[in-house]
């Protein structure tokens, strides 16, 4: 059962990129079909992938230590795109088609058991995500793939990106909620462990896929959190849903 504390709890915010969608998965697709359009035959796109996700945290860096500006996260992956095409040796692809591209992060795909398990939570707790995308980004995600968010709270409520203490804080006074009255829900420990620095609960919910068939991180929860859950529905069961 979980702990006493979540009782109180009237929002659970939710870590959206491996938490709630497949990442991987749909950057591969979009860039498979992006290849065969232009004949690039001879690229692992997996690695592809891994590549351009192992920019985010670096390109979000560069904003939480002032270096520069707050920028929205569409502009670091297209940043963050120009430098894996160019490590990868692949030209020749217009800027138009690279920006359209760059907008995957807007179409991927649920976990099999997501949409179900936040509906489920939808019933009991309000329920949104707390991202480093933003607001624009997580609305196209969520009327496409249905994800069913009582709110959507992107990074620029905060003007700050995940693990700073200002886009716990800021998303959770904007649903007019003091720290202990909201739980994160998160497959990465780093984000929970932030969360709770903060004063919010903490439900952990393994993703072992997240980053392919070899993942080696964020298998097993490293700490007492508040949840620990196999997946979305399972998460509802807990909390009564």
């Amino acid at each position: 059962m979980p702990a006493d504390g979540v009782k109180h709890v009237k929002a659970l915010l939710f870590d959206v990129f491996g938490t709630c969608v497949d990442w991987r998965s749909g950057v591969i697709r979009e860039a498979e079909a992006l290849g065969r359009k232009h004949g690039l035959r001879d690229v692992d796109w997996g690695k592809f992938a891994d590549a351009w996700r192992a920019l985010y945290q670096p390109q979000m860096e560069r904003v939480r230590t002032g270096q520069r500006p707050w920028v929205k996260l569409d502009i670091l992956h297209r940043e963050s795109l120009e430098i894996v095409l160019r490590d990868f040796g692949i030209s020749g692809i217009g800027a138009a088609e690279l920006d359209e591209f760059n907008r995957v992060w807007h179409r991927l795909d649920p976990w099999p058991d997501a949409v179900e398990g936040l509906a489920r939570l939808k019933g009991k707790y309000v329920i949104a995500p707390n991202s480093n995308g933003h607001i624009a980004l997580l609305l196209h995600m969520a009327k496409r793939a249905g994800l069913p968010w009582d709110a959507i709270l992107g990074a620029e409520v905060a003007r700050a990106y995940k693990p700073l203490p200002e886009e716990y804080l800021r998303n959770v006074e904007a649903l007019d909620l003091t720290p202990p009255e909201a739980m994160m829900v998160a497959a990465h420990h780093h984000d929970l462990d932030a969360a709770r620095a903060c004063g919010l609960r903490a439900a952990f919910v393994a993703r072992p896929r997240e980053f392919g068939l070899e993942q080696a991180v964020d298998l097993l929860p490293q700490s007492a959190y508040d949840v620990v859950a196999s997946d979305f529905i399972d998460l509802a069961r807990q909390l009564g849903c």
